[in-house]
């Protein structure tokens, strides 16, 4: 049976958390901050443990991954960039727009999850891509609906349309791609990532519906939705920013649905929307402001779905 949810969740506990100067060329979010970068890498750490414990105690299972102090990597907390697992055993490997970022990718965590008792039945590799200036990151770039086999995708630096296509023909997923932007000082700028503007869950989709330029695209997008019978909650440009479309839902070992949002994306959204979510599902709220401020994600971004299926099945 294939699920939107899953009830295992990978995060990776920051050693040098802090301002990636490469990916704030194009990732908007990114603030600095003036405080030196060991009291913020604690910050960081505190909020990580407050947030995976939030987690454990609605019952979703976290594995935890400390990040190694070598080679430093100021964006480890968000893994799900990297790779993604699937439901048939597959792990893909992603092509990374920031040379700095590629060093995220660890062997020794594929090993972990197969000690976990995961069973990975193929490792595709796609960083090639990175040779040629062609980048898709992960579930940042793609946002995935498992169970109608659907990645919602906008064309940006970090997303481009051959790798793209390579995903759809190894997956069999029909990609939904548009264009995407948002105001950034007078101008309009391509949006980095797609899971900053959308999320889909089980029944619902949360989706920035005015920073799709074109009326081609968001019919395209809206009509994927409704065929798909997905709840549409449209959100502002302004929720945006405030991490309103960077949603997970997650089930326990109950099955039990849950959707993770950072308290900062939980403030933005007015009464009847959370209402909305709430018919559907509980809502969990991590406290997170250092790590959405210098890195330029929030809660979606901190999670990577583990899929894979049990070796004692």
């Amino acid at each position: 049976m294939t699920y939107q949810t899953t009830s295992s969740i990978l995060m990776v506990r920051p050693a040098n958390f802090g301002f990636n100067p490469e990916t704030a060329s194009n990732n908007f979010y990114q603030q600095k901050d003036e405080r030196d970068s060991q009291e913020i890498n604690a910050v960081a750490q505190e909020e990580f443990d407050g947030f995976v414990e939030l987690l454990q105690q609605a019952g979703v299972n976290v594995i935890v991954v400390e990040d190694t102090a070598e080679p430093f990597k100021t964006d480890a907390v968000f893994p799900n960039n990297w790779f993604s697992t699937h439901e048939d055993g597959k792990l893909i490997l992603y092509p990374m727009f920031s040379s700095n970022r590629r060093l995220e990718r660890r062997k020794d965590i594929i090993e972990l999850l197969m000690q976990k008792g995961f069973q990975i039945s193929e490792i595709i590799d796609l960083s090639f891509f990175e040779k040629d200036n062609q980048f898709l990151e992960g579930t940042g770039s793609l946002v995935l609906d498992r169970i109608n086999k659907i990645a919602y995708a906008c064309r940006s630096v970090r997303t481009h349309e051959v790798p793209l296509a390579y995903f759809s023909r190894l997956l069999d997923y029909q990609i939904v791609d548009f264009d995407a932007v948002q105001l950034v000082n007078g101008e309009y700028s391509a949006i980095y990532h797609t899971n900053v503007m959308m999320h889909v869950g089980s029944e619902l989709a949360v989706v920035c519906l005015d920073s799709i330029p074109l009326a081609s695209d968001k019919l395209k997008v809206q009509e994927a939705l409704g065929k798909t019978g997905k709840r549409i909650i449209p959100i502002t440009a302004k929720q945006k920013f405030g991490f309103a479309g960077n949603m997970l839902e997650v089930r326990n070992a109950s099955g039990q649905k849950f959707t993770v949002m950072s308290e900062s994306a939980f403030q933005s959204l007015s009464k009847v929307q959370l209402q909305t979510i709430k018919r559907y599902t509980e809502i969990i709220i991590p406290k997170i402001p250092i790590i959405e401020k210098l890195g330029g994600g929030s809660a979606r971004c901190m999670m990577a779905e583990i899929f894979l299926p049990s070796m004692k099945a």
